[in-house]
């Protein structure tokens, strides 16, 4: 059963210290040991407590981080292709880079998204006040006039009246609204089902599947620069997509391309599995002797070009909030005050 899982930062500074105490030459088992003695949190204490007493009796570490069911799928394959590869330094190290930049990244997130929102529900109010309140008493204004709210401006009118008579209905959806958000920033269980389904579903455009190149790169890189078969290789990498069916896909099409005979790098670009580009490189690396090498560059630059692509898309919505809502405000002026104008200039 899955439990509830750490933080990204929680992730990074055990992967951190354990590969710190493995390149010191203390074995896994010994490891945990030492960093649960260390370990101030009581709820990761005795995880690590007991992940040293399953050490101890023999099991690998891949096995004993899976059955905790604290971490991601991402950490527990990462470190059996580490062990099967005799490189579980090599994968601790490469997970606590991989899960600082992502607890960095989530603090920027945080920060960058906390401002929008609150511009947003501070325009959204202002656009309704002015469509529940204001535009009546313009409408007040067109009557005594002997006028009334046409095109535009009459549309927005029916629409403020249609929002004032379900008011209560909206107060209660924004409190579930509201509700919703806080548990699922609280909850890990609820957060987690909710971004596998997204996953399945849309987790293979855009930035996503940048995101999901950068993650099979990685891993494969540590395969090849290991000496693991190929084929052996891309099936462990494609566990790390397990959550995205197309992404799975393309590893499947990639292995069926390389039993047919093609090599490597036709395989990966003609199953899309890897950018045409990066595929190029790779095969420009194997003819000279160097593929693994040219992996390891290609899975790091992957991994940095998708976290610059996520943190442009998030910096793009705040410009864009602002000048929607800005339009609609401008649109609700514009559409009663022209006429009023008019009307005014008229009577002048």
């Amino acid at each position: 059963m899955k439990q509830e899982g750490f933080s990204n930062l929680q992730i990074g500074t055990f992967c951190r210290g354990l590969a710190l105490l493995l390149h010191s030459g203390v074995s896994t088992a010994d490891g945990l040991t030492l960093l649960t003695e260390q370990e101030s949190d009581l709820k990761l204490r005795e995880l690590l407590s007991q992940m040293a007493l399953q050490m101890d009796e023999g099991q690998s570490l891949a096995v004993v981080i899976r059955e905790s069911g604290h971490f991601p799928d991402y950490v527990c394959t990462l470190i059996e292709v580490g062990e099967r590869s005799g490189r579980t330094e090599e994968a601790l190290s490469a997970l606590a880079d991989h899960y600082d930049r992502r607890a960095r990244l989530d603090r920027r997130l945080r920060a960058a998204l906390l401002y929008p929102a609150i511009l947003l529900l501070i325009m959204l109010s202002v656009i309704v006040v002015l469509l529940v309140r204001v535009l009546p008493v313009f409408n007040e204004v067109y009557s005594y006039l002997g006028g009334r709210l046409t095109g535009i401006a009459g549309g927005l009118y029916a629409l403020g009246q249609a929002l004032d008579q379900i008011m209560p209905i909206l107060c209660v959806l924004l409190v579930f609204l509201v509700l919703f958000l806080a548990l699922f920033a609280a909850s890990g269980t609820v957060r987690t089902r909710i971004l596998s389904l997204w996953r399945r579903t849309l987790g293979d455009r855009g930035v996503s599947r940048r995101m999901n190149d950068a993650r099979f790169a990685q891993s494969f890189s540590m395969g090849l620069s290991s000496g693991l078969p190929l084929e052996e290789s891309i099936s462990l990498s494609s566990t790390l997509l397990s959550g995205v069916p197309t992404a799975q896909a393309r590893c499947q099409d990639c292995l069926h391309r390389l039993e047919e005979g093609l090599p490597l790098a036709q395989a990966m670009r003609e199953s899309g599995v890897l950018p045409a580009s990066e595929c190029h490189l790779l095969e420009l690396g194997l003819r000279s002797g160097n593929g693994d090498q040219v992996m390891e560059q290609i899975a790091a630059r992957l991994s940095e070009e998708s976290e610059f692509a996520l943190e442009g898309r998030v910096n793009q919505v705040e410009p864009a909030l602002v000048i929607l809502t800005s339009i609609l405000v401008g649109l609700i002026l514009l559409s009663v005050m022209l006429p009023l104008m008019h009307i005014m200039t008229a009577i002048g």
